[in-house]
């Protein structure tokens, strides 16, 4: 499935690239569908599930990006001299406050619970 993943990816950011809308929307669905199931699978292992959901918010924000410039409302202010492509910074840092929580909180706090092994 994780392969399969990639694929999807790859076809639509080369749909994006190309210029080629009906590839690159119709890949959105998939793409974004076996990152949340991969998500869901590794939700109990914390680190899994923060990549993961980065993962997540990465292609989404990358999503929105490429729809905000197929139908031209990327260079649209939205406020001061934030644009509708700027909007896609939401999820992306999403992302990153993910993976911040993780090696700034979770992961020290797993740190410190694992038992120590004396020989």
């Amino acid at each position: 499935m994780e392969n399969m993943h990639i694929l999807f990816w790859l076809l639509k950011d080369i749909g994006w690239c190309i210029i080629w809308k009906p590839l690159a929307l119709s890949m959105i669905i998939p793409t974004l569908s076996i990152a949340l199931i991969i998500t869901w699978r590794t939700r109990t292992i914390k680190a899994e599930l923060a990549h993961n959901l980065a993962i997540v918010f990465w292609i989404s924000a990358n999503s929105y990006w490429m729809i905000s410039e197929f139908f031209n409302f990327e260079a649209v202010q939205v406020w001061g001299s934030v644009t509708g492509k700027h909007m896609a910074l939401i999820p992306f840092l999403l992302g990153l406050l993910t993976l911040l929580y993780y090696y700034l909180v979770q992961k020290p706090r797993e740190a410190r619970l694992e038992p120590v092994v004396t020989v």
